[in-house]
């Protein structure tokens, strides 16, 4: 949703009331994954999108009916690979919808967040869902009746909870549950407490800190940016830390990478990137990353020299532990050798932990599941399943 934040707070700004769909669910190849989420206004104004085009009209009619009864449900859509060739889509697959009669304030406000308006933290909304959900087979109500848009829920990066659902271990399962979703940036629906969960991700915007104005830095923050990264450049050195040789890069920082964590706020959201070649400068920055929680640690450096920075970053106070975190060498395996094709493979390497991805061929990772659909499914069961 937090592409769409702009547009909300405009339609807001006129005095328009906004209500909402956002898949909660998929089964098979959906068009659009969890989170997707369309906004409507009683005037006909849409922005956004849940399937592509298949559906959208009717998710718009069920947001004007929620508009006027004032009550969420749950709808389940079939999207037909027929439907989704007619909107240009390469196949269908089963979605199940919230319809939200207004947008949350904290899902707006979380949204914005995660847009870049601050580094304030991220958190994932939780919305209970309605009881007579479709597959959910929950509650007293009649299917398809919806019920009053309940309370939200709140789980922040740092692990705190917003709200209760009642028990300490169902608290401490969603809390789990969401920093997984959050590490991820990825939404999805859980069962807890006797009720179906959409946890609705809203992580901070992730950001790479390059440490080392280096010429791989170049093409790499390029690459970064494109994958819809905030990038930091830090070097000592002032000729080379510059805006003619990073004239895209959002912040260029000349000074010692651990003397400047606090002014750039490095913490558990950053991926680092030490490509200094000087040990000066890339161990301290090292060990401040990995002290630090960043979810990615990575220096440049042949094999054969690691174990004596290690020993020497032991010596200063690192722990094993942590050091073994670092990715070093840095990069997957791509075999390419210019700048470009060494920075593609770090940042290859940065999304593949993010999404715990397994650097393999999809192909093989087929093969290794034995399942020839290696397509996103989402962590609750369809009905009959």
């Amino acid at each position: 949703m937090k592409e769409l934040v702009e547009t909300l707070a405009a339609w807001r700004a006129g005095g328009a009331e906004v209500g909402r769909a956002v898949v909660v669910r998929t089964f098979g190849s959906a068009p659009r994954p969890e989170g997707a989420v369309m906004l409507t206004t009683a005037d006909g104004r849409i922005a956004g999108s849940v399937s592509g085009g298949c559906v959208e009209g009717s998710a718009f009619d069920e947001i004007q009916r929620a508009r006027a009864t004032g009550r969420s449900r749950v709808v389940r859509y079939g999207i037909t690979d027929e439907q989704a060739w007619d909107v240009g889509l390469a196949c269908g697959g089963t979605i199940d919808v919230l319809i939200e009669p207004v947008v949350s304030k904290a899902a707006e406000a979380a949204a914005r967040a995660a847009a870049g308006a601050g580094r304030t933290g991220g958190r994932a909304v939780v919305t209970p869902l309605p009881a007579d959900s479709p597959g959910l087979k929950m509650g007293p109500h009649p299917p398809g009746d919806g019920e009053p848009p309940a309370s939200v829920l709140l789980v922040w990066e740092d692990g705190s909870l917003d709200g209760a659902l009642g028990d300490p271990s169902s608290d401490a399962q969603l809390v789990r549950l969401s920093l997984e979703s959050l590490a991820s940036g990825t939404s999805r629906t859980v069962e807890l407490a006797g009720r179906w969960l959409f946890i609705e991700a809203f992580p901070t915007p992730p950001r790479l800190v390059v440490v080392g104005a280096a010429q791989i830095a170049i093409p790499l923050v390029a690459i970064a940016r494109t994958l819809g990264y905030e990038t930091v450049v830090i070097d000592g050195r002032p000729a080379f830390a510059t805006r003619e040789r990073f004239p895209d890069v959002d912040r260029l920082v000349v000074g010692w990478p651990d003397e400047v964590a606090d002014e750039i706020g490095l913490g558990p959201s950053d991926a680092v990137v030490v490509l200094s070649h000087d040990a000066k400068f890339d161990e301290p920055a090292i060990v401040t990353a990995l002290d630090r929680g960043c979810r990615y640690v990575g220096a440049i450096g042949a094999r054969k020299r690691l174990a004596d920075r290690r020993e020497r970053m032991v010596a200063a106070g690192a722990r094993r532990e942590d050091l073994d975190r670092l990715r070093s060498p840095i990069g997957l395996d791509l075999g390419g050798r210019g700048p470009a094709e060494i920075a593609l493979a770090i940042m290859a390497e940065i999304v593949a932990m993010r999404y715990v991805g397994t650097g393999l061929p999809l192909r093989d990772k087929a093969r290794a599941k034995g399942d020839a659909d290696s397509s996103t499914v989402s962590s609750a069961p369809a009905a009959g399943e």
